[in-house]
């Protein structure tokens, strides 16, 4: 098995599932836009597969949407073991407060809803829930000393470190990466992945996890809003590059074409096949 075929399976699925063309547009253009609707257009050629016989409604898309690239992503990161060895475990819409980096923010929601004069003071909504995590299970002391004597004994050292087990309870998890998943990009409330992924940089207790976003949107000047800029998003992850690569050059629009490759040589925009190898980094 490769991520290759792994891939063109992820495809199968999104069309079976969520893709639609009605009256000349897929259900993820945009209709008041020419150029989406033919960029559109010509992506679904070039993924060819058999399309859903109707169109889902826009929240079963989308949580379908991250099912599925989930699934993908489990299966594709399961064959970069050698790479990553561990215990991981790949969820949707799990709380951030299940995981080592951010459990304190559980006990902070608490006492502002019991507080609200000091809710009032310090806001709310520090607690996530992303579309999909990635979980890291932290490893035991017979783990850690398969090869040789690494940690254990009397010497006071090696107690506070979360990926070893013996200094968290047994639930901990270690939050690996957190990903949102937007089927389309239409409104400013794209822009809430932005705010999410600045609460994890900002909240958590210890290592940052990998904040990244994938998407299905086809004009590449809205992809753009999420895309372009450093500092919250480690990078925004379409779910068929080449093929709107070429759908675009298809269309010929320079505009979408310039902004598409900018994107790209700036190392903003990657394939979903690049993800699996991004999170075993």
């Amino acid at each position: 098995m490769s991520i290759a075929r792994l891939r063109s399976a992820y495809h199968r699925e999104i069309c079976r599932q969520i893709l639609f063309v009605k009256k000349g547009a897929p259900n993820i253009a945009d209709v008041s836009s020419k150029a989406s609707v033919a960029i559109s257009l010509e992506m679904v050629k070039r993924l060819n597969q058999d399309l859903a016989r109707k169109a889902p409604p826009g929240q079963t898309a989308g949580a379908r949407f991250e099912v599925i690239t989930r699934d993908f992503l489990e299966a594709s990161f399961r064959l970069l073991h050698h790479l990553r060895p561990g215990k991981w475990v790949f969820s949707v819409a799990r709380s951030i407060a299940e995981f080592e980096q951010y459990e304190h923010l559980a006990n902070l929601e608490r006492m502002l809803h019991e507080n609200p004069e000091l809710r009032t003071a310090l806001g709310g909504d520090y607690l996530v829930t992303p579309d999909i995590v990635v979980g890291r299970h932290p490893v035991t002391d017979e783990e850690i000393n398969r090869l040789t004597t690494v940690v254990g004994g009397p010497q006071p050292f090696c107690q506070f470190a979360p990926l070893r087990a013996a200094n968290r309870p047994p639930s901990c998890r270690i939050l690996h990466a957190s990903i949102s998943c937007k089927w389309t990009i239409r409104s400013d409330r794209a822009q809430n992945v932005r705010t999410e992924a600045l609460n994890l940089i900002r909240n958590r207790k210890g290592q940052t996890p990998h904040v990244g976003v994938v998407t299905a949107e086809p004009l590449p000047t809205r992809l753009a809003s999420l895309a372009l800029g450093t500092g919250d998003l480690d990078c925004v992850y379409h779910f068929a590059l080449p093929e709107l690569g070429e759908a675009v050059e298809t269309v010929g629009n320079e505009d979408q074409l310039e902004m598409l490759q900018e994107m790209i040589n700036g190392r903003r925009v990657r394939d979903i096949s690049d993800l699996p190898l991004d999170l075993a980094i």
